[in-house]
């Protein structure tokens, strides 16, 4: 599980790092917030499917497009409740489109990886 942990915060830092600047770089090109942090989303995505796939859970013997559509389902949940904090932040408070994504980003990773960690990568008896 400590290595399980340590693989999801490695993955998920590079992955959320993909995200942010994607985002921050959409963003200074002239996408509105809720656009650029599509953009993000879109690019983290993969980088974040495949490092957990390959290394935080990679003792999995889940099937591999059973794992990817739960892992996805995740994703745009997480990305959903994303797109919903970022949209109260910068309505709501005086804070940077930069600051709002950041602080939003870290809230959602706890639930990403548990929803992933006991739901998307979990082997059932039965499953190929």
């Amino acid at each position: 599980m400590r290595a399980s942990v340590l693989g999801f915060v490695s993955v998920g830092a590079f992955a959320a790092a993909v995200h942010y600047v994607m985002a921050l770089l959409a963003h200074a090109w002239g996408l509105s917030p809720a656009q650029a942090n599509w953009i993000g989303f879109l690019c983290a995505f993969p980088v974040s499917y495949l490092g957990h796939r390959l290394w935080s859970f990679r003792g999995t013997q889940a099937n591999h497009l059973a794992a990817f559509c739960k892992f996805f389902a995740v994703a745009l949940l997480g990305f959903f409740g994303n797109q919903a904090l970022l949209w109260l932040g910068l309505n709501y408070t005086p804070l940077p489109f930069w600051l709002v994504l950041g602080c939003v980003m870290v809230m959602v990773a706890a639930s990403t990886w548990l929803l992933s960690r006991f739901w998307a990568f979990q082997h059932h008896e039965g499953q190929a």
